[in-house]
């Protein structure tokens, strides 16, 4: 087949690379992307958004079995049917997938499925059910993401050991289920079967669950889950895992040193990612680091023409980081390509927020307390609770606090933490404050709707300068 060329390539249709082909699209070049499997990559098909549909269907059977906290009767027992819980998470992640079919035909974006091998800096090969194809660009975005890390001694089998992809397209209930790490997806799914009525036990090698967190964010989470019956681990690790066959054997080392065998009907590994950055052509082209492709601030690698954005670059790896480096790359290119109209912005990371929608959800964005006196900062740092939030009892969601961190000698928003109903919808008020630089005085003067959770983020302000008017 012929040479196809292009002015961009981008390499993978996740959050990054289908947000990067839409933004080169509108700044006027021709583009193409090539996908080896579903378009929308990952957090489309199997992550970020079947997982909420499945955690949302895990919140509506926790309410209806708490029916009665809202002086509703519910009649009959229950029951969660789990065939139909992931048939409609599969229709959510379909309906996306042809979400962005339809944005790559409104852009008149080239699609090309197949596996794409890089040739040089700006030439791929495509090998799919057309054959072969070449296609070469003035640049090439790499944006291949990244997938579930295996446990050395217990390879994921799909039938006992699941990554999260088995875990959303389970072929039976789980009865008794360990989930190894506590991160974001670990602990999402520690919530979705717990909820479901799974007996469940976390093991996280650190001292804390989801330890990317700040301390008390992290200390409240655990209270709360060992509070809805599951069994939290900390500082501990599984040593040894065998599939028998009724289920598995795990031999756990708990944190004083004591290694106990437990059975389990099944296991969720949840202890990070390896970016999708061999057998690509990469090796001679970029600089790798444990695997991660190198980049510039705008996602320039080692070689001219050549980028790379999302989960196969250095972290944090999460599909909003992803988009908005792909949309910094795109207009990079495109000022590289002459136009003048366009200023990239680099990413800032520190203005990136993270979501964990666990039951309850966690949230937060920039410096936790304890990095921000890491880093030299003198700290004023307030917490306000839920049970002082007018909506949040009426919700019935008493359950909760939103933490700020400022720095005490500029008022400089730091950090804000929260855990509890909806933060991960709140959280976007604080990360709007930090990009715009905001202080305490500013966020004090701005009027909060009455009667929101939001208000509890006004009151937290507040009482880092002891101020608080409801605690």
């Amino acid at each position: 087949m012929a040479d196809t060329q292009y002015d961009v390539i981008v390499l993978g249709s996740g959050p990054g690379g289908y947000v990067a082909a839409i933004r080169c699209a509108q700044l006027g070049l021709k583009t193409a992307i090539v996908e080896r499997e579903l378009l929308g990559g990952i957090c489309l098909n199997w992550g970020c958004i079947p997982t909420k549909a499945l955690l949302r269907s895990a919140e509506i059977m926790h309410y209806a079995q708490h029916a009665k906290d809202y002086g509703l009767k519910i009649g009959g027992t229950i029951e969660a049917d789990l065939d139909a819980v992931v048939k409609r998470s599969r229709g959510v992640a379909k309906q996306l997938n042809q979400g962005v079919t339809h944005l790559m035909k409104k852009n008149k974006i080239a699609v090309h499925m197949g596996e794409g091998t890089l040739t040089g800096p700006t030439s791929l090969t495509v090998k799919g059910a057309k054959g072969e194809e070449k296609l070469s660009a003035k640049h090439v975005i790499v944006a291949t993401g990244a997938r579930a890390r295996d446990l050395p001694f217990a390879k994921a089998d799909g039938k006992r050991v699941w990554t999260y992809r088995h875990a959303m397209t389970p072929a039976e209930m789980p009865t008794k289920l360990l989930v190894i790490g506590s991160g974001a997806i670990g602990i999402e799914f520690a919530s979705f079967y717990n909820d479901m009525g799974c007996e469940v036990t976390v093991v996280e090698m650190l001292d804390r669950i989801v330890p990317v967190e700040d301390a008390d964010v992290s200390a409240f989470l655990e209270k709360s889950l060992t509070k809805q019956g599951m069994t939290i681990m900390t500082g501990a690790g599984v040593e040894d895992l065998k599939v028998t066959a009724s289920g598995l054997k795990a031999k756990i080392k708990a944190k004083d040193g004591k290694v106990a065998e437990q059975d389990f009907s099944h296991c969720i590994v949840a202890i990070g990612i390896v970016p999708n950055t061999e057998n690509v052509g990469l090796e001679k082209l970029v600089e790798l680091d444990r695997g991660f492709i190198q980049i510039d601030p705008y996602g320039r690698t080692k070689s001219k023409g050549l980028w790379a954005i999302g989960d196969c670059t250095p972290g944090p790896w999460l599909a909003h980081k992803a988009s908005h480096e792909g949309v910094t790359a795109a207009e990079a290119i495109a000022q590289e390509l002459g136009n003048k109209d366009v200023h990239p912005h680099p990413l800032d990371r520190s203005n990136i927020p993270g979501c964990t929608y666990c039951h309850p959800q966690i949230a937060s964005v920039g410096l936790t307390e304890a990095k921000a006196k890491e880093a030299g900062y003198e700290v004023k740092a307030g917490t306000f609770p839920f049970i002082g939030n007018g909506k949040a009892i009426a919700l019935g969601e008493a359950e909760g606090f939103v933490k700020t961190v400022f720095d005490a000698k500029t008022g400089e928003l730091l950090g804000a933490h929260m855990v509890g109903a909806e933060v991960t919808e709140m959280i976007q008020g604080y990360v709007i404050g930090k990009t715009l630089e905001t202080t305490e005085a500013e966020l004090m003067k701005t009027i909060f709707p009455h009667p929101t959770i939001s208000e509890s983020m006004h009151e937290s302000v507040l009482a880092a300068y002891g101020r608080a008017l409801h605690i």
